[in-house]
């Protein structure tokens, strides 16, 4: 595969002498010996790692094996995973802490420098979802995600991995159980009991919601966001959906949300669809989205 040219993906040898510097998962270079899916892959040694911060295209957790559905973009981003990093040798960096499932969360970096979670968002190949236990470098994994976005590759040009408009509460409520990406206006913000509450609409009972309780809001307040200045701008959020009065995405770091302008929002509110045309026309567009929870 072609490798992408773009300051990202050079920014791996800075991103492993930062790494060294935080803590090492392992010393020496392991040769990757199998890839299982396009975020997860299997060493020498045979520990298997889960690639930290990013979510690969993959089927949800509720499709059922046995339909025989061909997933958008599944296997191609297993490809992906595979022409970047089967039978190289890797160095695995942070505290790799182990998931629910025995894998090791951890940045990869390739011997020649090529980090691989960076290759893959700018491919298109994956989305950025961090977690609480799993959030460095997520400004770098973001700009990366952004770029294959703007520039329409991969997953993007699929509207299973569309970013969702939070003013639609029945498409995100159609949505349960799947991690997505969601952009809307908040229109208010509620605080009580050390939680937070934004409401993308005029009846929480049944509007998007982003709750972020106690224990996020200290995480939220610390790296200087006051959730307050949300009210009346667009923001993006990330994260799981459940329904609790209406859609609801829980936020557990703050690395979930985002600010996307300055300016209050009103008057840059857009449309979905363009002028005389259908962005929808086919279901799955030209590329294959969903993912498994860690």
């Amino acid at each position: 595969m072609r490798h992408v040219p773009l300051p990202l993906v050079r920014l791996a040898f800075l991103l492993l002498c930062g790494l060294l510097l935080a803590g090492v998962a392992s010393a020496e270079p392991l040769r990757v010996t199998a890839v299982l899916d396009g975020d997860t892959l299997e060493l020498e040694d045979g520990r298997r790692v889960r690639l930290a911060g990013i979510e690969a295209a993959k089927p949800p957790r509720s499709a059922n094996p046995a339909d025989g559905r061909a997933w958008p973009l599944a296997e191609a981003a297993t490809r992906a995973l595979s022409d970047l990093a089967l039978d190289h040798r890797v160095l695995l960096h942070g505290p790799a802490p182990v998931d629910r499932h025995g894998r090791l969360l951890a940045h990869l970096v390739r011997e020649d420098g090529l980090w691989l979670q960076s290759a893959l968002l700018v491919r298109g190949m994956a989305r950025v979802h961090t977690r609480p236990d799993a959030r460095a470098y997520a400004a770098e994994m973001l700009a990366g995600e952004d770029a294959a976005r703007n520039a329409g590759r991969g997953l993007w040009r699929s509207r299973v991995y569309a970013v969702r408009e939070a003013d639609d509460a029945d498409e995100l409520t159609r949505d349960r159980d799947s991690f997505q990406l969601v952009e809307g206006v908040v229109l208010a913000v509620s605080k009580g009991g050390g939680e937070t509450w934004l409401d993308f609409g005029a009846d929480w009972r049944n509007d998007v919601t982003v709750h972020i309780g106690r224990a996020a809001m200290r995480e939220v307040t610390r790296v200087g966001i006051d959730p307050l200045s949300y009210e009346g701008r667009r923001v993006r959020v990330r994260g799981w959906i459940t329904l609790r009065n209406g859609p609801m995405i829980e936020i557990t770091h703050p690395e979930q949300i985002e600010r996307l302008e300055r300016e209050p929002a009103s008057a840059a509110l857009r449309s979905t669809k363009p002028d005389g045309e259908d962005p929808w026309d086919d279901p799955w567009d030209e590329d294959e989205a969903e993912d498994d929870p860690e």
